[in-house]
């Protein structure tokens, strides 16, 4: 199976399925000398745990993750870190009944048109499971962008048709849901019950806010910053859209509205979301994704089984009414790690920023 890796000088590469012995990520490229530990991963495996928010799996998996190599005295070597997280609370007997059915919305169908052969317990390598090895190597990601004093941050602004009406930062650590607005998270949970009791699932939006890129990263012209955020987040599997800056409002726009202007003091506006021409302008950055519901959902639905053969089917098993928050860390992860390559690549244009990291200190 290819598109497991991805990256250029900062690369990562993630393995194993929803119901196997074990997941995990192998990072390549990153600098010696980041001073990392198990503990500071773990802080990042937390977000995307299951069953512990509202509406989220009950499966109950502690996400331990383990270094195998590439960490000494608690920093990096700078050969490959290896990564390993174990799963523990798996339970297959409910993907037994349906071993030979597609589910609607799955993975299912195109896996096994693909290769002939798909693992069903869980959905295998296209289950959501599958990301607790982005969120390992985008904690490594982050390590290296707090040498730039770099931050992300992915917080709910939709979910299940509630809009947020503000952006309070301090309050995204308050609830379960991520979310910035007091008011609509607590209306968002509500939605979340409702839904749950209907055996239905849920959608949204999650924004992702980075401060303190510095202008100069992206490599035009097929490498842009965009393309390159845009790839990794759209990787994600219940993502079916991405924004950057004013998004799609730019088609209901004037040029004379859409243009930021720069002043002595900077660009007055940022409807650009940081980026032009395919390469950072020292603003922040900001991105929205659309997140599709989780297709799990517990009414009857019509499929096919594997002879094509039509068949009622009514799914059970564990699910998360909607990817949100869980997703929120991923997109975070995804980004970092877009953000660390594109910094090493951009600081080997500059032969005098050798050891840079090591200068930060």
């Amino acid at each position: 199976m290819g598109g497991n890796s991805f990256g250029t000088l900062f690369r990562v590469t993630t393995w194993g399925e929803s119901h196997g012995k074990a997941l995990g990520v192998v990072i390549d490229g990153c600098p010696p000398q980041i001073e990392i530990s198990e503990k500071d991963i773990q802080k990042e495996m937390e977000k995307r745990r299951p069953g512990q928010s509202i509406g989220s799996s009950p499966r109950k998996e502690r996400d331990r993750i383990e270094i195998l190599s590439g960490v000494f005295e608690g920093k990096t070597l700078g050969s490959s870190i290896s990564i390993i997280l174990w799963n523990e609370d798996v339970d297959s007997t409910s993907y037994d009944e349906i071993r030979d059915i597609f589910r609607p919305g799955q993975a299912d169908f195109t896996y096994q048109a693909k290769y002939g052969i798909r693992d069903h317990r869980g959905g295998g390598r296209a289950s959501a499971r599958e990301t607790v090895g982005r969120v390992a190597g985008g904690a490594v990601a982050k390590k290296i962008l707090e040498k730039e004093k770099m931050e992300v941050l992915a917080y709910t602004v939709e979910l299940g048709g509630i809009r947020i009406e503000k952006r309070d930062y301090e309050e995204i650590e308050r609830n379960v849901l991520r979310c910035p607005d007091r008011k609509a998270a607590a209306a968002m949970e509500r939605k979340i019950e409702e839904t749950k009791e209907r055996g239905d699932t849920l959608g949204g939006i999650v924004e992702i806010l980075v401060r303190g890129c510095p202008a100069g990263l992206g490599e035009p012209v097929f490498d842009k910053l965009e393309a390159d955020l845009a790839k990794a987040l759209m990787s994600i599997g219940a993502v079916r859209g991405v924004e950057i800056g004013a998004g799609f409002e730019v088609a209901r726009m004037f040029g004379s509205q859409c243009n930021d202007p720069l002043g002595p003091g900077g660009f007055e506006k940022n409807d650009a979301g940081g980026i032009l021409g395919g390469i950072s302008n020292g603003d922040d950055l900001l991105l929205r994704v659309v997140v599709k519901p989780v297709p799990s959902i517990h009414l009857e639905q019509k499929t096919v089984d594997s002879s094509m053969k039509p068949v009622a089917l009514k799914i059970k098993g564990r699910h998360d009414v909607s990817p949100i928050p869980r997703i929120n860390s991923v997109c975070e992860a995804m980004v970092a790690i877009v953000l660390a390559d594109h910094l090493l690549r951009q600081k080997a244009l500059d032969p005098s920023s050798h050891q840079w990291w090591l200068k930060k200190r």
